[in-house]
């Protein structure tokens, strides 16, 4: 007979075994109602605020119906066919993606390199003046926001094209052309949010035992080095919350688009959001603006949690 029996060797690898990532089973006692009595005003909010209304939307795009009228036709999945076959709204949906992509490859990188600068500036009184001043446009109202921008961006009298006739260029209408309109809102969107992300990665560097920089630098690792191979690993989960918050807040992005374009021009800009809010209120057809609201919800839904999966794969245990 071995040394160790197969039934005890199959009990101690279980035990060694990472834990697999889930929720813990629930296990009710004399706790649980004092838990359960303290949540409940939370849930009940969640559920008429939140879980309600996506529940209604659904409900709405199976009906014609212009917001006011007390009769609501059925019309089945009219909308839903209209919406498949509707250009504009998948204009708006690959419009959506163009924000996605330029919010997390412009958002991201400068987020990390504001916060490695802010990082390696400690707590000097310049770096925390500078801390302050990075943030200023995630304090700002969106629609002051869209507002000042629609000034910048004035073809006849705003500062950037001022600016450009000063060095000799042509100056554009950044908001009325079709080409530049989306990439110009794009522009302030990621001006006002990537001092979020800078202070979400500030956070997570500073977070870091500085146990790991001494011993990188007794390894003979540099700055840069030290970043690269110790910090980075180390706030992935971090970057991968930011990924997915910033890809979120993209897909169902409204406010500074509808402030600075309302779309436009000829839908140049149009996201999915500024469409629902049209069709559902300006047109007055909520039948039609549910259905688009819906297909929002369930579009979010499927990239995030695909985004979640893919990011989680490639995330290093550390």
């Amino acid at each position: 007979m071995s040394a160790i029996d197969p039934p005890d060797a199959a009990r101690r690898a279980q035990e060694i075994a990472p834990a697999r990532r889930g929720f813990p089973p629930f296990r009710p006692d004399e706790t649980t109602a004092t838990i359960v009595l303290f949540l409940l005003p939370t849930l009940v909010m969640l559920g008429v605020f939140v879980v309600w209304p996506i529940f209604s939307s659904f409900e709405l795009s199976l009906y014609e119906w212009n917001g006011i009228d007390p009769v609501r036709t059925p019309v089945g999945l009219e909308n839903w066919s209209r919406l498949l076959a509707d250009g504009v709204f998948w204009r708006a949906f690959q419009n959506n993606l163009v924000v996605v992509i330029f919010s997390i490859v412009i958002q991201m990188p400068l987020g990390m390199a504001l916060a490695i600068l802010l990082e390696r500036g400690g707590r000097r009184f310049l770096f925390r003046v500078f801390k302050t001043v990075y943030f200023f446009p995630m304090l700002m109202s969106s629609v002051a926001i869209g507002i000042l921008f629609k000034y910048i961006y004035d073809p006849s009298f705003g500062i950037v094209n001022e600016f450009l006739e000063g060095v000799g260029l042509q100056g554009q209408s950044w908001l009325g052309e079709t080409h530049l309109a989306l990439f110009a809102v794009i522009a302030v969107i990621c001006w006002q949010f990537t001092p979020f992300y800078m202070i979400l990665f500030l956070a997570a560097l500073n977070g870091i035992n500085e146990d790991m920089r001494d011993a990188a630098r007794i390894d003979g690792a540099n700055e840069l080095q030290y970043y690269r191979f110790v910090a980075l690993p180390l706030v992935q989960g971090t970057v991968r919350t930011a990924i997915l918050l910033s890809l979120i807040g993209s897909l169902k992005y409204f406010d500074l688009i509808w402030v600075m374009t309302e779309g436009g021009p000829n839908n140049a800009s149009e996201l999915m959001a500024t469409y629902m809010y049209k069709k559902a209120f300006p047109s007055f057809d909520m039948g039609y603006g549910s259905a688009i609201a819906s297909a929002l919800f369930i579009i979010v839904m499927v990239i995030a949690l695909g985004a979640q999966f893919v990011t989680r794969r490639f995330e290093t245990e550390v």
